[in-house]
This record gives structure tokens, C-alpha cells and sequence, in this order.
């Protein structure tokens, strides 16, 4: 039996110095991806012992991004991509511009050249998509709508960084770097136009043919009862797509395997694929902060230490206080702006794309590469550390009434009902608290047995359009105050929370009680923790998505055994 078996030895030895790494990370009290790093610098030729083959774990690494962009997607569709258009589009390009200008900036400080500083720049932009889809997904936010902002906002900068990929050589000359390769006659707008035309046709074609397509293949091989060959048709679909879709039409593996599991989602199974291809994307992940890891170079924390802190600020600080400025100027409420901070707070696999590209190109040094790469590893350990700092900076602008009264933007139009409102719709109305899916089902219901109520929504478009249909509605976190009295909370019936996000519901119900002591109040969650807290704070009443499930279930088969036979059929 040969023993030179290169790819089972990265495999085993990135799976098991992650798990012991990862495991000493948990306990004392580290995020596990802190481990998994360590493993990769353990296993990387910068350390002795050892040392994997970093090839092979790169692109290892690429599956587990595939599969993690696949598995967002199979969460994100493409209404909720839509939604947060006005926001991510705007927000990602103008924060890719202030981030750039930041990175030329100290390039241009350090000597080097234009073409340099534009790669180093751009490369500092762009936050990885798979550590921020590890923190949503960690604390449960990957469904809220800050976290489709979030997720929205990557998703334009992996867009962004596409088309980057592909000017970046014709660019090459201009810019002073390797002209090997170049066709000196090239038109850089045509090259433009050859990449938007391609990536235009690979969504086209997703969209129509692709959401009829692979929902129907994954329903067939369901219906052969083959859990293997379920399970094997979602990972070939995700790895499938994102493969054909870098050969045939130059987009990036991340952004392919995104739209697969976008378009997949239109299918009733979209659950049970998520489901069945969890453990596979876990470890996949592991692989790619192990190889991230490899990467490192801890020679140049005692070499550049200077350069490398300028870095990691520009990483943890510049850009991220650029995206916060951004939310707030969008008329974003502060809770928003520091989620999508917090999530911009780190750099990833397209920076080493991207940076890999300046030095073939000969326009960035080698030395851009490591600070890159340590800045990266520095900034996605501490990621977590930036998220768990948005909770307190949230409550200390709350209690700083100046600066909350300019985030909360009291001049924007939809933070206050407009004054046509009928008074007849402001007393004994119900206050609904987000309008997602849960949301819009109880509106529906509501409007069919005449009940007037107030709609109280974070995303402004979705408010927009609901006051267009002659809904009152108003813009902003309902844990304000500012935003229940503007539902006239003080003269409703009922407030029903029916938002995904229960970390302000406390806020809500005690303003609510406060303004209105006679209110009775409805709460959605999604687990027995969450609502036994709830009933302590004594929330009123209060609905477990799985609960309410099973009891309409129970019900119908105890309804079914109670009629008699003949009447069952």
C-alpha cells in the first residue's frame, strides 16, 4: 500500500490538529476558528515539524467556501437579496472606494507604487464572506434582516471583486506592472462590457432556467428515497454550478455556489438540503481557516510590526467606520450600522486572490502578501470580539440621548406616520412588529377580518411600498420608544412581536406597558430558553415555531381518529 498519499495526509492532519486546537480554543473561552488557525500556522512551512501540503489545502479551502456560499444561499433568496438593494449596493461600493483610499494612502506612505497601493487597497475592502456567515450563523442573526443586509453587502463586494479580477490585467500595463500576456490593443471598456455581459447571462439563466431546473432534479432524486443520492445530488449541484460557472463564465467559485443554493431554495426541499449538507460544510470550513493558517508568516509580526498595526486598523477601524457612517447616512437606524461593521471588520479569501494577482502582475511586493495574510488571520480571530462589542456600543448611544436622537434620523419622513393617517386606524389597532414572512402572514389575516393595524419595520423600502398600499407604517427599531409611540402604541389593543430578533423584546414590551398598562402583548421565538425568559419578564403570550407545529399536527391526527372511518376518506 503506497504511503505517499499527500491529499489523505493534509485531510487528516488539518481535521485533527484543528479538532485538538479547536477543542483548547473552547475552553478557555476562544472562538473554535482561533484554534483552527493555529492548526494551519502548526502545519505551514513557517513553523518546524510537519508541514502539509499547502496546494492541496488551498483548494480544499476553495470546496469549503463553495459549500458555505451554497449553504447561505439556500438560506437567502432572491426577494431578500432585492430588499436590501438600496442599502448593500450603494453602501458596498462607496465603502470599497474609502477603504481603497485608505490602503493607496499608506502604500503611497510606504514608497510604493500606484499599481501597488490599488491592489493593496483592494484588497483590504473586501471582508470574507465565509467568517461572516460563521458569526451570523453562530448567534443566530443569518435570518434577520441586518443580516441579509450583511449578507447583501458581501455579496455586491464579491461582485465588485470579480469584475476587479478580470480589468486588473488589462490594466496591468497602465499601472506599471508585467505587460507578458497583455494584448496591447485590448479595449478596457470592451473587457468591462465582456465581463458584465457574462455574468448577466450566468444570472439570466439561473433565474429562468435554473429555478425551474434543480429544484426539479433534487425533487426526483427525493422520490427515490436515497438519502446518498439526495445528499450527493446537493453537493454536486453546489460544487457542479460553481465550477461551471468559473469555466464557462468567469465568476468566481463563491459567487456560483451562492446562486445555486439561491435558485434551490425555490424548492420545498430547500430545508432538507441545508440540513443534509451542514456536517460537510462544517468541516470544509475547517479546511479553509486551517489553510489560511498555513499562509501565515509570524516573521513579520517581529519584522514590520508597525506596518502590520497600520494594517490591522485600516482592517478593524478604518473601513469599518466608513460602512457605519454609510448605514447612518442611508437613514439606517445604529443597530444596522455596527452590524454591518462589525461583519466588514476582518479580510479573507478574495484579498489573497487578489493580492496573489499583484504580484503575478508584478504591480504589488511580496511584502504586501504577508502583511495580508497576517492582518487577515489577526482580524478574523478577533472578529468575534468586534461582534460582541456592537451589544454595549448599542446601549451606551441609547443612553447618550444626543448622539441616538442624530442616528435615529427623527427628520426621516418614514420614522413618523404620515398625518393623513385616519384616527379611526390609530385607536384599538394592533402594532405589528416586522414584517417578514411570520409578519405578512398575520397582516393578511388580519385585513381579512378588518382589523385595523400599524406595521413597525427596520428595512425602509419594505415600509415604503406598505404605506404606497395605504398600510400605516413606520421605520425603525420598535425597542425604541420613538418608534412604538409613533404606532400610537399608547391606544392599541395588542402589540404582536412577530420579528425573528427577540434581543429587543424586552425594550418593546416595556415601553408598550408603560404607555399602555391595558395592552396585551404577543411574542414570537424559536426556543423553550427563549421563552422561558420571556415568561419571567412575564411577556404575555408567547408561540414556539416547533410547539405551535407539533400542536397543529397533534390536533389534526387526533381530529382524524375521532371522525369515523368512512368520513376520514
Amino acid at each position: 500500500m503506497p504511503h505517499d498519499v499527500p491529499l489523505i495526509t493534509t485531510i487528516a492532519a488539518a481535521l485533527g490538529f484543528g479538532l485538538v486546537l479547536g477543542f483548547i480554543a473552547a475552553r478557555l473561552k476562544l472562538p473554535a476558528l482561533v484554534g483552527y488557525l493555529a492548526a494551519g500556522i502548526l502545519l505551514g512551512p513557517a513553523t518546524p515539524g510537519f508541514v502539509a501540503d499547502a496546494a492541496l489545502a488551498g483548494q480544499l479551502a476553495e470546496i469549503g467556501v463553495m459549500l458555505m456560499m451554497f449553504g447561505v444561499g439556500l438560506h437567502f433568496s432572491l426577494d431578500d437579496l432585492w430588499e436590501v438593494r438600496k442599502v448593500a449596493l450603494p453602501g458596498a461600493v462607496l465603502q470599497i472606494a474609502a477603504a481603497t483610499a485608505m490602503g493607496m494612502g499608506l502604500a503611497h506612505w510606504w514608497g510604493w507604487s500606484i499599481g501597488g497601493g490599488l491592489v493593496f487597497g483592494l484588497a483590504l475592502s473586501v471582508a470574507s464572506t465565509v467568517v461572516l456567515l460563521r458569526a451570523l450563523e453562530e448567534r443566530g442573526i443569518l435570518d434577520t434582516f441586518n443580516g441579509r443586509i450583511a449578507v447583501g453587502w458581501l455579496v455586491v463586494e464579491d461582485l465588485v471583486t470579480v469584475i476587479v479580477l478580470v480589468l486588473l490585467p488589462a490594466l496591468a500595463p497602465s499601472l506599471g506592472g508585467d505587460t507578458t500576456g497583455v494584448d496591447p490593443n485590448a479595449s478596457i471598456w470592451m473587457t468591462l462590457a465582456v465581463t458584465l455581459g457574462k455574468v448577466a447571462v450566468f444570472v439570466a439563466f439561473m433565474l429562468v432556467v435554473g429555478r425551474k431546473l434543480f429544484p426539479w432534479i433534487l425533487w426526483q432524486v427525493a422520490r427515490t428515497g436515497s438519502r446518498e443520492l439526495f445528499t450527493l445530488c446537493v453537493i454536486a449541484a453546489a460544487v457542479g454550478i460553481a465550477f461551471a460557472a468559473t469555466k464557462l463564465f468567469g465568476i468566481s467559485f463563491a459567487l456560483g455556489a451562492f446562486f445555486a443554493g439561491m435558485v434551490l431554495r425555490e424548492s420545498a426541499l430547500a430545508h432538507r438540503a441545508a440540513q443534509e449538507s451542514l456536517p460537510l460544510r462544517d468541516a470544509f470550513a475547517v479546511l479553509f481557516f486551517v489553510s489560511v493558517g498555513m499562509l501565515f508568516e509570524p516573521a513579520i509580526i517581529v519584522e514590520q510590526p508597525l506596518q502590520l498595526l497600520a494594517v490591522v486598523a485600516i482592517i478593524i477601524f478604518g473601513k469599518s467606520l466608513a460602512a457605519f457612517l454609510l448605514v447612518v447616512l442611508l437613514r439606517y437606524p445604529a443597530k444596522t450600522a455596527l452590524m454591518v461593521s462589525a461583519s466588514l471588520a476582518q479580510i479573507g479569501e478574495f484579498s489573497f486572490i487578489l493580492a496573489a494577482l499583484g504580484i503575478s502582475l508584478k504591480l504589488m511586493p511580496h511584502e504586501g502578501q504577508s502583511l495580508l495574510l497576517a492582518g487577515a488571520i489577526i482580524s478574523i480571530a478577533l472578529n468575534p470580539l468586534v461582534f460582541a462589542a456592537t451589544g454595549p456600543l448599542e446601549r451606551w448611544l441609547g443612553r447618550n440621548k444626543l448622539l441616538a436622537a442624530k442616528f435615529d434620523r427623527p427628520a426621516d419622513p418614514l420614522a413618523e406616520l404620515p398625518m393623513t393617517t385616519a384616527r379611526t386606524k390609530l385607536s384599538g389597532q394592533v402594532v405589528l412588529v416586522g414584517y417578514g414572512r411570520v409578519g405578512r402572514h398575520i397582516a393578511r389575516t388580519l385585513n381579512e377580518h378588518g382589523i385595523h393595524y400599524v406595521v413597525a419595520e427596520q428595512n425602509r423600502e419594505v415600509v415604503d411600498e406598505l404605506r404606497r398600499n395605504g398600510i400605516p407604517a413606520v421605520a425603525g427599531n420598535a425597542g425604541e420608544p420613538a418608534v412604538l409611540i409613533q404606532a400610537h402604541i399608547a391606544h392599541a389593543r395588542m402589540l404582536v412581536i412577530a420579528t425573528p430578533d427577540t434581543f429587543h423584546v424586552r425594550a418593546m414590551i416595556e415601553t408598550a406597558r408603560a404607555l399602555n398598562p391595558d395592552i396585551r402583548t404577543v411574542v414570537r421565538t424559536h426556543s423553550e430558553e427563549e421563552a422561558d425568559l420571556l415568561r419571567q419578564e412575564q411577556a404575555g403570550k408567547i408561540f414556539i415555531g416547533e410547539q405551535v407545529l407539533a400542536d397543529n399536527m397533534s390536533h389534526f391526527v387526533i381530529d382524524t381518529f375521532r371522525k369515523p372511518a368512512a368520513a376520514a376518506h
